[in-house]
């Protein structure tokens, strides 16, 4: 009686209030002021929303009403109960049984709330239901199929509620058809667009295109929308009141009320995603639309719902070179997971001419190779002899034993490489512009345009906590929660120290792998197997890239702001920080560290003043960054797409093989649509985090270090064809539906690629100078070799460069500790006097023993003015491009101007047929119609 008094005060305030907002022909925008609406619904929430203290004494069923629950039976608990159960007959069958609404067949359920009997939380849940229903939500109970300890509550936005906070939260919704402008066109153009538009018609049909026959008439996407207004509801399209708000919208809308719905007296006490933590309720989600599946094919007889449409042209394997259906992801899921996918499949198709132009350097390494003469250089080098790589168990070797890693470095460092590491620091700049602009067409027509800050919600947990500080909002004038400045900086240091701490855990993990490799070079080039001892460096540094990728999953799994978007912001940018470190420190280390402050012979330089710290391969530490990407980069992509596949597979597979064992095979087709959402797996608790984080990171590892490794574009494009659809067949079939929300772009992440983008091009210009030999070979070429003076650079000037490039060191001089086991007595018969290593020092006994030659100045000098040079060309080049493209297409431009224009319109000639209407009514009536306008 509480609850029923209680939602009849609300209707009956609410319905008063809205007689007492007058109309304003306002044309560009409603203004009618919501903050009566806001505080009127206030004040009878404080008489709604429970004495607590009374409660106990209130009559009612016993505890959750559970008494008028039988198994497998539906129980109506809500107001209207007795009078829907009346009219059971006429209506369809269909609605009874295909799980999506309630037993009258009528009220279709637009939330599910999940709860176990034998919870002890069960004072919290039954006040929070009261105040449920004293909202005006619809509710019914029902037990599990499998499991009579599981309770099902299924709730019902009647059009009343929806309306009101549709208004409340501003729900924009369709009131009238788009009229498109043509401009006039010469009739010479339109001769030629009719005989372009022929012969199209000869060619093949577009294989990626989605049949539009398939596709439903999206409503909303061809009207003009605006935030709905019970005052002006005569401007909307309304053909059925039940359909109006689709089923994403009121999905949002009943969420938006259990998030503010108290259970408990309190400030804190408030709130759905309390009582989910506090263990109250065990689940809550929207319901999918039906199977994903049907035994008729889509071709002859259509899709049985959204969700089966999504299934066949979206999520099913063989669509993998199909566009996305994005309007219908839209629909069904919300335009953030809209905005991911658009996001993504923008990305995928930007990756095309990255990954053609990175295949195109690599063959032109391999057709290069024969005719590359420091490759040859090494590969005869059977004369010279390099120094061990380490203490004591590293013998002498050839340098013609690397002539294969010579080989494949070339393959990657070659004369192309430069104008990749351009062409990738301009594709990033490209894909991010016109993503703005692809962006900015996706937020006109899914009406994100004038979707503002002020128009989001504020997080029910900040609104609690901070709900006695309040301020006038600037934009909307109405008082909000306020957080005192003091308040946040305190949050900010303790979060920031919190990231500080787990970037010196990672740090302290990348030390303790240099620290295995440097450890673990001379145990295996000790190893009694020939293969590994050989191979003793490519095998250290597989080892440590393999176990680096252990350590980066295992830190991946450890990981109070005003609105929803700020506290994904803030929660994106300390988590990217940390997974960002966590994934390329290790790289970092290899690009601009391994191999560069290692001393030489005779005066090495120890860590710990214990170990020797390792040296690069004698032909260079290209080929050691080159492993570390490509291992990183295969290893976990392909372990992301096992967890976020496999794994939902899996936990399914075995709940559906319970399910078989304890009930037959026969019922689980019975199973109602709440049941088998509820046995699905749920979202990520982060959302679209992990999603977004995946590719972010890859995106990283596509430009940062993309000079040292062309493929990592392949490799994207590969694993993001099939990412599209892997994530599409998660979020269709795996996964419980997600509760559509709305967003504007993709967030901080924007800023992030940017930054990626910046940090690319100084890391890029880095590994040419620094860790490839591009610069040395170029020094020589013009400097000391054959072609010195001459102004040429081909490969018949690197004719002794690679003699040119290695110092000479006199055995005698090894320290005690370093000097190997072996005299190298197997290469010429006798002890070896003299061998060679890679750097420019003086010979030992020149007047100043190792110390740095003149080619040394010059490559440095070389270096750092290549460094500065590339900068500052890639960097005008990608200010360039950016002042070039707008970020608004021109008749993207033109269409908002147009469309502004007439919707003014429109609201003026719709308001004023309604006032003139209004006065004829009333001149009929013989009322007085005094000092109307107009």
């Amino acid at each position: 009686m509480l609850a029923s008094s209680s939602k009849i005060t609300l209707d009956l305030q609410s319905n008063q209030l809205e007689t007492q907002i007058s109309i304003k022909p306002d044309v560009q925008r409603r203004d009618v002021d919501f903050s009566e609406i806001l505080s009127a619904i206030q004040e009878i929430a404080k008489d709604v929303n429970i004495y607590f203290d009374e409660l106990e004494g209130v009559n009612s069923p016993s505890k959750d009403d559970d008494s008028l629950l039988h198994h497998g039976n539906l129980t109506s608990t809500s107001d209207d109960a007795s009078r829907l159960e009346t009219v059971g007959e006429g209506v369809p069958d269909k609605n009874k049984s295909n799980g999506l609404y309630f037993r009258d067949g009528k009220c279709r359920i637009d939330y599910i709330l999940v709860y176990r009997k034998s919870s002890p939380q069960t004072e919290k849940r039954e006040i929070f239901e009261r105040n449920i229903r004293a909202e005006g939500l619809q509710m019914e109970k029902e037990s599990s199929l499998t499991n009579s300890d599981i309770i099902f509550v299924k709730l019902h936005a009647p059009w009343e509620v929806l309306g009101r906070y549709a208004e409340v939260m501003n729900v924009r919704m369709p009131f009238r058809r788009k009229i498109y402008y043509l401009h006039r066109r010469h009739k010479f153009m339109n001769r030629i667009e009719r005989q372009i538009s022929r012969f199209q018609g000869w060619l093949p049909r577009k294989p990626m295109r989605l049949d539009k026959e398939t596709l439903p008439d999206l409503e909303e996407n061809d009207c003009y929308t605006a935030p709905f207004s019970q005052q002006r509801i005569h401007h909307f399209i309304i053909h059925n009141k039940d359909t109006f708000f689709n089923n994403a919208t009121r999905s949002r809308i009943v969420h938006h009320i259990l998030q503010r719905v108290k259970y408990e007296e309190g400030k804190n006490k408030i709130g759905l995603n309390r009582l989910l933590t506090n263990g109250s309720y065990e689940a809550a989600f929207p319901l999918h639309e039906g199977s994903y599946r049907s035994k008729n094919s889509i071709r002859t007889h259509g899709a049985e719902n959204h969700r089966h449409l999504l299934y066949e042209c979206w999520a099913s394997w063989g669509m993998w070179y199909k566009y996305q259906p994005l309007d219908l992801v839209r629909r069904y899921f919300g335009e953030k997971i809209g905005l991911y996918f658009a996001w993504l499949g923008w990305y995928t198709g930007m990756l095309f001419p990255a990954a053609f132009i990175g295949l195109f350097v690599f063959l032109y390494g391999v057709t290069t190779l024969n005719h590359c003469q420091v490759s040859k250089e090494v590969c005869q080098a059977t004369d010279i002899i390099m120094c061990p790589i380490c203490d004591k168990f590293c013998p002498f070797m050839r340098l013609s034993d690397s002539c294969v890693y010579a080989k494949v470095t070339h393959l990657f460092d070659n004369g192309a490489t430069v104008f990749f590491a351009v062409f990738m620091a301009v594709w990033a700049t490209v894909f991010l512009e016109f993503w703005k602009r692809r962006r900015a067409v996706i937020a006109y027509d899914w009406d994100l345009i004038d979707w503002e800050e002020e128009e989001e919600e504020i997080r029910p947990q900040f609104e609690a906590k901070y709900s006695k500080k309040e301020r006038m909002n600037p934009i909307s004038g109405k008082p909000e929660p306020y957080q005192a400045f003091a308040d946040k900086c305190s949050r900010l240091i303790v979060s920031a120290s919190g990231i500080f701490f787990m970037i010196c855990v990672v740090i302290a993990a990348v030390f303790g792998i240099v620290i295995y490799r440097v450890v673990t070079v001379s145990t295996f080039a000790a190893f009694k197997w020939a293969l590994i001892r050989n191979n003793s460096q490519v095998a250290t540094t597989g080892t440590a890239v393999c176990i680096n990728f252990c350590i980066i999953m295992l830190l991946n799994v450890v990981k109070q702001p005003r609105t929803e978007s700020e506290w994904e912001n803030s929660f994106t940018l300390k988590m990217f920080l940390f997974q960002f470190v966590n994934l390329n420190s290790s790289t970092f280390y290899i690009a601009f560290f391994l191999g560069r402050f290692t001393g030489h012979p005779g005066a090495y330089l120890r860590l710990i003043n214990r170990w020797r710290l390792e040296e690069c391969h004698p032909s260079g530490c290209l080929i050691d960054l080159c492993m570390q990407m490509g291992i990183i980069m295969v290893l976990k992509q392909t372990w992301n797409n096992f967890m976020e596949l496999g794994y939902p597979l899996i936990q399914n597979w075995w709940t559906r093989r319970k399910l078989y064992q304890e009930h037959g095979s026969q019922r689980k087709t019975s199973f109602p649509q709440w049941e088998k959402d509820y046995n699905l797996q749920p979202m990520n608790a982060y959302g679209l985090f992990d999603e977004y984080l995946e590719m972010i990171l890859q995106f990283g590892f596509t430009t940062i270090f993309v000079a040292a490794f062309p493929l990592a574009p392949l490799l994207a494009l590969l694993n993001n064809i099939i990412e599209i659809r892997l994530d599409a067949y998660k979020f269709v079939t795996q996964w419980r539906r997600p509760l559509a929300s709305r967003a504007k772009d993709i967030g901080i992440w924007y800023g992030i690629l940017e930054g990626i983008g910046i940090l690319s091009v100084i890391t890029n210009a880095f590994v040419v100078a620094v860790t490839s030999d591009f610069i040395p070979r170029l020094v020589y070429a013009y400097k000391y070799g054959p072609c010195a003076g001459q102004g040429e650079a081909g490969q018949k000037c690197m004719v002794g460069y690679v003699n040119a490039s290695l110092s000479v060191f006199l055995v005698s001089d090894f320290e005690n500790r370093s000097e190997p086991t072996s005299n190298g007595s197997e290469f010429s018969g006798s002890p070896l006097k003299y061998c060679r290593y890679r750097d420019y020092r003086d010979p030992p006994h020149s007047p100043v023993p190792y110390g740095y030659t003149l080619q040394f100045w010059h490559v440095l000098a070389a270096r750092l003015a290549f460094i500065i040079v590339f900068e500052h060309l890639v960097f005008c080049i990608k200010h360039l491009i950016s002042y070039l493209i707008p970020d608004l297409p021109k008749d993207l431009r033109d269409r908002m101007r147009r469309e502004k224009y007439l919707i003014q319109e429109m609201m003026y000639e719709a308001e004023l047929e309604r006032l003139q209407k209004e006065r004829k009514e009333r001149k009929k009536n013989g009322k007085s119609h005094h000092n109307e306008w107009p």
